[in-house]
């Protein structure tokens, strides 16, 4: 039997992949005899063997160098038997309409790639009609464009380009022969040269082409399942980020590759990229309606680039900047699980040649794993996000809160509950809070809050979805504390429940231990212990159980508060009505003695009132006047907490605060300040809401003073206050009054105005004494902050109010006039100005006598 050929093979080999010629190959075998079917056999396995062969040359990742050496030795023969100075073969690229080849570069072994469009020059002429072109003077024919018919730095004279065909009559190549040897032309007997092996040079060149595709189709199936693989290792979204621009950027053999992800809330395509030194991130944004990206993330359609210098949509100012050149782009669109675009990917410079229809189609399908991935890690981060945020609720919450299972056990436990258990309180790294919550959590609830029928309401709640409310209940706990050096490794302090049937025995962290005997103090802590080894605590608590639903409704776990009503958070409760919770919290850490006991403090007063409340109220119900100071005196008491102040007391509709007490504030002047500023600012709010009501305005006055006073409760036994009491409280009061006189809304005295005088903007007054107060005392109007941009008229006024009060001070009542009457054309209005003008004639009518020092004694309170 001989041997069938290979062409007989391949048929044979094609018929398998129609089901229809499936029957006619089993006849021909079936009527073999048995050494005609060994004989055939062994041909046909030789036939197969060579397809092995193919199958691994193309897994070799050397082929293509393999076939590109092929191709530069063919070019190199075909150019010496045509005696052709420089001969290049043009593969044709049909993915992108352009002809390519591998140029070698002179006095150098390298190659460098060079394309041009399908239908440019004498060779896309070629390559487009499939007829020879033959010209001596190539300069001088129309067709001939240097740009893409010459080497660069090479002259041509005599040209021959010939196409080369497929098996299918197709143009599979352009060769390209420059300056035949000897100064003559080509001619006709150089063409039919060629032609005699053109037909075995298209196969070759066909297969070449072939092989090429099949091994990058491979290299890119393989590079595909690796990064489809990868995308699956991380649900954290940084991660998943780097991963998805990592594979892309193998997959794709590419210089560069980026992720954006879309911002639909503002409109913007965001990623995060590397620093130049590769250690840290930065996050960058784009509109997403510009640029490559931002046209794929608009028209959800990929874009496949070969020049983006020739593209309108790419902006080049990047590559100025960092003298990057951007070549080929690939910019395709990543959908997720409901088809909805979350994010673009944008791949810059395939090493070899341009992206291609096949790589096109190979990010495609990447991309549909990446935003599975992507929507994958989005999920997870929002999860993150949204147990974050329920933590830092439940951490926030004051009373203790405790989360469980359906079986009941602590899953999660706030600071709040662990500092109701008796627990440390939390700072960063704590060891002791770590231990404790470590230990608290995976155990019964009713064993760490051992309350009568606590396990019973819990079963029923979570049964029934009941929700129990058990007010007035008694928690019995205790603190032990092992002795120093004894510890064996736990913390300072551990948590000690009663015994079920013996109350003055405590068992650490309710953990029975295999010995129930009660053991003597020396015993280690997982044994029993006795009532007189621990400190016995008891707490006063409303508890609630409520169950926690799915959002399909069904129950999946219990949620217990625990409501601390002993007497320490109802001091707390109080305290937060006067002053900041962390200034309250501190007092208490204090001990209570803080408030009790009177002690001298150096502090600083603000006294504020509403002018004219008389007046603003007398046409208002009881019920509007209620709201109107409600909402006043809500907005104020604001202004006062957030700069550390107390609130000593409401008097009417006047407010008095204090700075550095019940705790020191070292810089409480300037405390005292900034709040007064606040209020000024608040109160313009305020008035703009009531002038949009058709309301009347408010207006205040303000006097700080700082100084000496006595701070403690005061009071009798039934009623007692925290309060301060000193001559600076009265001095306050008086400067609160005193802003009447002087037509402004805070007046500082010399002491708070000496503590903070680099930090404010503000006017002398005046040196007055008040009612009550032997002493005098410089005042000083509160303009602003030292950053305040004052106009050159409000400079002015200032300088002239200055000089007018110097010469006042001086005697110079005259000259003083003067100063005064200038700044009054500038503020007509003033009433500091009109007062000294008043004052400044009548003493040059009737001069003080020696004694005057420019101080003036007010007369009223």
């Amino acid at each position: 039997m001989t041997r069938p050929n290979t062409s007989s093979v391949t048929a044979t080999l094609a018929q398998l992949t129609q089901p229809s010629q499936t029957s006619n190959l089993i006849d021909r075998i079936k009527t073999l005899s048995i050494p005609q079917f060994s004989c055939w056999l062994d041909f046909f396995a030789a036939d197969f063997q060579q397809f092995l062969g193919a199958i691994a040359l193309i897994n070799n990742d050397a082929l293509e160098t393999r076939l590109e050496q092929v191709i530069e030795a063919l070019t190199l023969k075909v150019g010496q038997v045509l005696q052709a100075d420089q001969a290049t073969i043009f593969m044709v690229d049909t993915d992108t309409g352009q002809l390519w080849a591998n140029i070698p570069q002179r006095h150098t072994d390298k190659t460098i790639e060079r394309r041009i469009p399908h239908n440019q020059g004498v060779v896309g002429h070629v390559a487009a009609t499939g007829k020879s072109f033959n010209t001596s003077v190539a300069y001088h024919h129309p067709l001939f464009n240097p740009e893409f018919d010459e080497i660069p730095g090479y002259r041509t004279q005599s040209l021959l380009c010939m196409p080369i065909f497929n098996s299918n009559n197709q143009v599979v190549a352009v060769i390209n022969f420059l300056n035949k040897t000897g100064g003559v032309p080509f001619d006709s007997t150089d063409e039919k040269q060629f032609r005699d092996f053109a037909d075995h040079l298209g196969i070759i060149l066909e297969a070449c082409q072939s092989f090429q595709r099949a091994a990058r189709n491979q290299r890119g199936v393989i590079a595909l399942l690796k990064a489809t693989e990868s995308l699956g290792k991380s649900l954290k979204l940084e991660q998943t980020l780097s991963l998805v621009m990592e594979q892309a950027r193998d997959l794709m053999q590419a210089d560069r590759s980026t992720l954006f992800l879309l911002c639909q809330d503002r409109n913007e395509l965001w990623s995060k990229v590397a620093t130049a030194d590769g250690q840290n991130t930065i996050e960058i944004r784009i509109p997403a309606n510009r640029g490559i990206a931002g046209y794929v993330a608009s028209t959800g359609e990929p874009l496949n680039i070969p020049d983006a210098y020739k593209d309108q949509r790419f902006d080049p100012s990047t590559d100025k900047q960092t003298g990057y050149r951007t070549q080929s782009i690939l910019c395709m669109p990543v959908f997720n699980s409901k088809n909805k675009l979350i994010g673009v990917t944008q791949l810059i410079n395939k090493h070899q040649g341009y992206f291609t229809s096949s790589d096109q189609e190979f990010m495609r399908a990447f991309n549909i794993q990446a935003g599975i991935a992507l929507e994958n890690a989005q999920l997870f981060e929002s999860v993150l996000i949204e147990k974050q945020y329920q933590q830092d609720i439940l951490q926030s919450l004051t009373d203790a809160v405790i989360s469980t299972d359906m079986q009941g056990r602590i899953v999660m436990i706030n600071d709040a509950a662990i500092k109701f258990l008796g627990g440390p309180n939390r700072r960063k790294g704590s060891p002791d809070w770590k231990f404790w919550q470590s230990k608290l959590t995976g155990r019964y609830i009713w064993d760490v809050v051992p309350i009568e029928n606590l396990q019973w309401r819990w079963q029923d709640s979570l049964a029934t979805g009941t929700r129990h409310y058990m007010p007035e209940q008694t928690l019995k706990i205790g603190i032990y504390k092992p002795p120093q050096g004894d510890s064996q490794g736990l913390p300072s302090m551990v948590l000690a429940m009663p015994k079920w049937d013996d109350p003055n025995v405590y068992v650490p962290w309710n953990e029975t231990p295999q010995n129930e005997t009660p053991q003597t103090e020396s015993s280690s802590v997982t044994d029993f212990l006795s009532k007189y080894q621990v400190q016995e605590i008891e707490r006063s608590l409303n508890l609630s159980v409520n169950p926690l639903l799915n959002p399909e409704g069904s129950v999946r776990g219990g949620l217990v508060v625990l409501e601390d009503m002993t007497r320490e958070k109802r001091m707390k409760t109080a305290m937060y009505r006067y002053m900041t919770p962390r200034v309250a919290d501190q007092v208490l850490a204090l001990g209570e003695d803080t408030l009790m006991q009177g002690k001298k403090q150096e502090v600083t007063i603000l006294f504020s009132d509403i002018r004219g409340y008389t007046n603003l109220t007398e046409h208002l119900g009881a019920t509007e006047v209620v709201s109107l100071l409600n909402k006043y005196f809500e907005t104020m008491v604001e202004a006062v907490f957030n700069h550390d102040g107390t609130l000593d007391k409401f008097i009417g509709d006047a407010l008095m605060a204090v700075f550095g007490a019940p705790l020191p504030l070292p810089n409480h002047a300037w405390k005292a300040v900034k709040s007064a500023l606040d209020m000024r600012s608040r109160l313009a709010k305020f008035n703009s809401n009531r002038r949009g009501n058709n309301q009347p305005e408010i207006r205040i006055g303000m006097g700080i003073s700082s100084g000496e006073v006595v701070s403690g409760n005061i009071g009798s036994q039934k009623r007692m206050d925290y309060t301060v009491i000193g001559d600076g409280v009265n001095l306050s009061a008086r400067l609160e009054s005193v802003t009447k006189e002087y037509g402004c809304d805070i007046i500082l005295s010399e002491s708070t105005y000496n503590l903070c005088r680099d930090r404010i903007v503000v006017r002398e007054l005046d040196q007055i004494r008040v009612k009550g107060k032997n002493q005098a005392v410089r005042i000083y109007e509160l303009i602003g902050k030292t950053d305040l941009s004052l106009n050159d008229q409000t400079k002015r006024f200032l300088d002239l109010y200055q000089a007018g009060r110097n010469a006042y001070i001086k005697r110079d009542f005259h000259q003083a006039l003067k100063y005064f009457y200038d700044a009054l054309d500038i503020q007509p209005n003033d009433r500091p100005v009109k007062t000294h003008i008043n004052r400044a004639k009548n003493y040059c009518d009737h001069p003080p006598d020696d004694s005057w020092d420019g101080v003036y004694t007010m007369t009223t309170k």
